[in-house]
């Protein structure tokens, strides 16, 4: 099917109408009668087309914002001064890399001295079950009294707590010395860097911005009167301002109430972006497919709508015919429409302001 490009008719009822002179015997001229040849409509290529057999899907229009389907803000865990920053904004990160770190010599110490309690608690665990040990045999042998046994053993039980008390400080410590090395949540991108090497940090401090480009999600506004139609799993067509071709996506899900001020409703499409040519914040328009036909598809230009019953203009033996039709599921962005009844595929209509021409009219298209 050609699609209409210039609605301008090249020739509309024009044709030169032939004169013949008829002259009646004898060396006299007598004047006769002019009869006009029939006016030809002239239409250019573009003003006709062949109609066909296609596929059509309808479904409500939809406009949003593409935004990366995973996004992490990376903030510090402890507090010091950066020492480090190893990625910037544009640059690829692999997950569990480090990316940064702070300071982190006050906790050696600190850890250095908890290792210390811990080997003083182990020690004076070793001598209370040594001690332990010793209160048993002299009990059972009758040189000391139970009472002798009982504190033997609240002293081994004690030490047996400050070893465990020493080993959870050093692991906290450890802790709060691996905090300060800033590693990343998943494989991505920088978007963001809002920190530099010198920054005195503390726990929440935003350090960067990572974003998954392998996937994208779409977030985009339906009018309330069509959220019936959409479905979650339903496939979602759309372009993009600044991105070149069409892109598919999936309704992952729909928000469970409208905006208070549009009444239109989100729904969050799911984008694979494998290639990496879609870009977070760039504006998407589209529709979402709620049902798919196999039909004759012409373009809406070819369909006249101001009468009471729609009809095309088609060409049948070099002269326009008007027939009534009956249209089925239509696209205003595509501007064209399922043809159910009236037209067959192969069919040559006029389009445009064209597609006015009385029937019966002579035309011609021109090549």
């Amino acid at each position: 099917m050609r699609r209409v490009t210039n609605m301008a008719i090249l020739g509309v009822f024009a044709g030169a109408i032939a004169i013949t002179a008829a002259a009646c015997g004898g060396a006299k001229e007598s004047s006769a009668a002019t009869p006009a040849a029939s006016a030809v409509v002239q239409l250019a290529p573009e003003n006709v087309v062949t109609a066909a057999a296609g596929e059509i899907s309808s479904g409500p229009t939809i406009s949003g914002q593409l935004t990366p389907a995973r996004k992490a803000t990376v903030r510090a865990q402890a507090s010091g001064t950066l020492m480090s920053l190893t990625v910037d904004r544009g640059q690829a990160v692999k997950a569990e890399a480090e990316i940064a770190k702070i300071s982190s010599r006050d906790l050696e110490i600190a850890f250095e001295s908890a290792g210390a309690a811990v080997k003083s608690a182990e020690t004076a665990l070793a001598v209370t079950t040594s001690e332990l040990t010793r209160t048993e045999n002299l009990v059972k042998g009758g040189a000391l009294a139970a009472r002798d046994l009982e504190q033997a053993k609240n002293a081994h039980a004690n030490a047996e707590a400050g070893l465990a008390a020493a080993k959870a400080r050093q692991r906290a410590v450890w802790q709060q010395i691996d905090d300060t090395s800033v590693k990343a949540p998943f494989s991505g991108i920088v978007s963001e860097r809002p920190a530099s090497v010198g920054d005195n940090v503390s726990p929440g401090t935003e350090i960067l911005t990572i974003v998954d480009p392998s996937s994208m999600r779409l977030e985009a506004a339906v009018p309330s009167d069509d959220i019936q139609q959409v479905r979650p799993g339903a496939k979602v067509h759309f372009s993009i301002r600044g991105a070149a071709g069409d892109f598919t996506g999936t309704v992952d899900r729909i928000s469970p109430s409208a905006d208070p001020i549009t009444r239109q409703i989100v729904i969050f499409v799911s984008v694979p972006n494998a290639g990496g040519k879609l870009i977070a914040g760039l504006f998407a328009e589209g529709r979402v497919e709620t049902a798919v036909r196999k039909g004759i598809v012409i373009p809406l230009s070819a369909v006249d709508e101001t009468g009471a019953a729609p009809a095309v203009t088609r060409i049948r033996a070099d002269k326009a015919e008007r027939v009534s039709v009956e249209l089925g599921v239509r696209r205003t962005d595509t501007e064209t429409v399922e043809v159910t009844k009236g037209v067959a595929a192969g069919d040559v209509l006029i389009t445009g302001s064209a597609k006015g021409v009385p029937g019966g009219t002579a035309v011609k298209v021109i090549k």
